[in-house]
């Protein structure tokens, strides 16, 4: 999530559109955190962001769009990750640096990514609109392991691999968020890490 998780990087100040797409999804980061998803509604999100209901439509699209951000852009810098790796490099160790790289965020963005994924992973409301969010990110990752494999991304093989993955990712995201681990990319690595090599500590 992020999934895959997490959104795209900052936007662009200079564009104006971006400034104001910003400035919506904070606005409904910290009224949802504040209210709750369901009890905001959009016409007190766009008052907040200072704007009207018709910009926010064309702006960000819905309340749940608002949680995810750019999220389109999020899976096709993982699917351009994936395919500018080599094909030396063993499928998992791929997956991993591409989520990585992917989550990769600086300092200062980080409290908007813990509003957002606290919101992703506990809010109920969201839990439909995050099934087809994460459809997205399987059919990058499936259909990238089944290219490397010689096999169709509807696969077994391909479809595991994308939702084991995931799954990790999401768990990676759930340490993070709890304090249990140190740093985002530490809470990635240490999940695929333990995938990769069949949880070691366990045999």
């Amino acid at each position: 999530m992020s999934v895959l998780h997490g959104p795209v990087r900052g936007v662009r100040r200079d564009d104006p559109r971006e400034d104001t797409r910003a400035r919506i999804e904070q606005a409904a980061l910290e009224l949802f955190t504040a209210a709750g998803f369901e009890q905001v509604t959009i016409e007190e999100i766009a008052a907040a962001a200072g704007t009207s209901r018709r910009t926010f439509f064309r702006s960000v699209g819905s309340k749940a769009d608002a949680v995810w951000g750019d999220f389109d852009g999020h899976v096709d810098r993982l699917a351009t990750l994936l395919e500018r790796s080599g094909d030396d490099v063993p499928v998992l160790t791929a997956v991993l640096a591409a989520y990585v790289e992917v989550n990769d965020y600086a300092p200062e963005d980080l409290p908007v990514l813990r509003q957002r994924m606290r919101l992703i992973l506990t809010e109920p409301a969201l839990q439909a609109h995050s099934q087809l969010r994460y459809a997205d990110v399987d059919r990058v990752v499936a259909g990238y392991v089944a290219r490397r494999g010689g096999e169709s991304p509807t696969a077994l093989v391909p479809r595991l691999v994308a939702t084991a993955t995931r799954a990790a990712a999401t768990t990676a995201f759930e340490a993070w968020l709890s304090g249990a681990a140190p740093s985002l990319a530490d809470a990635l690595r240490t999940a695929f890490g333990q995938l990769a090599e069949g949880f070691p500590g366990l045999r």
